[in-house]
């Protein structure tokens, strides 16, 4: 079985930029079918969404990742993006191949752990920068695109299947520490989308976020932007069953430009705060 850091790795080597993320589709399909329970569907055009099997007795939980990258390479891009390895980081792509690489790697161990059901959500057009800056670069030069389309979709999608999970912990890499090391997590949503939440959201949220304090008191408690915003927005619409949608985030460096940089220790934190939630917690 590959290594998370592999998994990273591989996935960041793929050029499956905004409106052109089905390039990253057959190496999840092909990590997915090897995976004891899972099943999963295309939503509308290149999301996915991922079905692992757990105990029944439980909600599932869903964890989200965007599969868009930052195209800065331009139209001649090298068919396999450069990625580096060093004593203490990887550095290339990462945003967000480092969420996609610590989601597969929990779904490949789930099998082995009493968890609930997962819900895996892998969503298109998640960043904003191509369509601000450089249109031209996208699919059909970015008629018809929106940030965020792909988690919007796919909240609308687990709506109309009636399977809401008991939270959304999204996944993504973090601006916040400006090249040290260090784990955020981002709640309240309602920050942003200027939603109010009800009651039993605020508590659910409060409840979830208590419990990562819990498990790591150095974790920064901030907030920021990213489909964490859009999941909170639709899955907790007036009627519907409250769902706290949050984000945990390992330090990248720089940001949104060529050569990311995230440290192991961070992702490897990341990844057993969620191995931990998903035993304890959930």
């Amino acid at each position: 079985m590959q290594s998370l850091i592999e998994i990273i790795g591989e996935t960041a080597a793929i050029p499956s930029f905004s409106s052109y993320e089905e390039r990253i589709h057959p190496y999840l399909l092909n990590a997915l079918q090897g995976i004891t329970g899972a099943d999963y569907k295309i939503v509308e055009d290149r999301n996915v969404v991922a079905y692992i099997s757990g105990d029944s007795s439980k909600k599932p939980v869903a964890l989200t990742a965007h599969l868009d990258k930052i195209n800065h390479f331009g139209e001649e891009y090298p068919s396999a993006l450069p990625v580096e390895y060093g004593s203490s980081y990887i550095k290339g792509q990462l945003d967000n191949t480092v969420g996609i690489g610590i989601i597969l790697r929990l779904a490949q161990v789930a099998s082995l752990h009493d968890w609930p059901p997962l819900l895996l959500l892998f969503s298109e057009m998640e960043e904003s920068f191509g369509l601000k800056y450089h249109p031209e670069l996208l699919r059909n030069k970015g008629e018809g695109l929106y940030h965020g389309m792909g988690a919007e979709r796919i909240a609308r999608d687990l709506i109309d299947r009636n399977l809401t999970p008991q939270a959304v912990i999204t996944v993504d890499t973090t601006p916040l520490f400006k090249g040290e090391r260090g784990v955020a997590f981002y709640s309240g949503h309602w920050e942003f989308t200027e939603q109010q939440p009800n009651d039993e959201e605020l508590r659910l949220t409060e409840e979830l976020k208590e419990q990562f304090r819990q498990m790591d008191p150095e974790l920064l408690f901030a907030n920021n932007t990213n489909d964490y915003l859009t999941y909170g927005k639709i899955l907790n619409q007036p009627g519907q069953t409250a769902v706290p949608s949050v984000a945990i985030e390992p330090a990248i460096f720089p940001y949104h430009q060529l050569d990311e940089q995230v440290f192991f220790d961070d992702i490897e934190r990341v990844y057993n705060l969620l191995k931990t939630y998903l035993s304890e917690y959930s």
